[in-house]
């Protein structure tokens, strides 16, 4: 476990090479599983903020659902607020590019310079989960196995690039630059250690 600020970050992020294959999973992580992506209570304001410009990206249908449930629903089975699903699962800000691939609508509207929403940090970061404990203080950092994720270990691999590398990007728009560096600096000393053993 590598501990940083008041983080616990599993070793696995280290350990584990990762990078999405879109071309194989077609964006699957967005229509599978029980419950939408979890969204943090300052997202749900800045969804509802940019909704006029997300709107026009997605489909009738989820345009309807957006309309009857509003820009979340809360999961009582997992205990959380998330995005919308349809009965079938898919999450409502899903959309499709030419080539098939799931997208989320969210993101083209910030893309298109449309929003000033990103996407729920939650979707950004995966497969990384956070899960918070808000009586001890702490928050811990896991990686999500998920069988529709196979490829993207697999290219990974091939790329020799690790999961915490991968999620760069969504590792500093949540926590800053200064903690992603510590989190590489705690990698670079893990690695070390390891090959010492070895």
């Amino acid at each position: 476990m590598i501990v940083i600020e008041n983080i616990l970050v599993s070793e696995e992020l280290v350990q584990q090479e990762f990078v999405c294959n879109l071309t194989a999973c077609k964006g699957a992580c967005c229509w599978e599983g029980e419950y939408g992506a979890p969204v943090k209570k300052e997202e749900i304001l800045e969804i509802k903020k940019n909704l006029d410009n997300i709107i026009p990206f997605l489909s009738k249908k989820s345009q309807q659902i957006l309309q009857d449930k509003g820009v979340v629903e809360y999961f009582d089975n997992a205990e959380l607020w998330g995005t919308p699903v349809h009965e079938e699962g898919p999450c409502v800000y899903l959309i499709y590019n030419e080539l098939g691939i799931a997208k989320c609508g969210i993101e083209k509207a910030w893309e298109e310079g449309r929003s000033t929403f990103r996407k729920p940090i939650s979707c950004h970061l995966y497969p990384l989960r956070v899960n918070k404990n808000d009586e001890l203080g702490f928050e811990a950092w896991n990686y999500e196995r998920w069988d529709i994720c196979s490829a993207a270990c697999t290219n990974g691999k091939k790329l020799r690039v690790p999961l915490y590398v991968f999620l760069k990007e969504a590792i500093i728009r949540y926590k800053g630059t200064d903690f992603y560096e510590e989190l590489c600096a705690s990698a670079a000393y893990l690695n070390a250690d390891n090959e010492d053993k070895d």
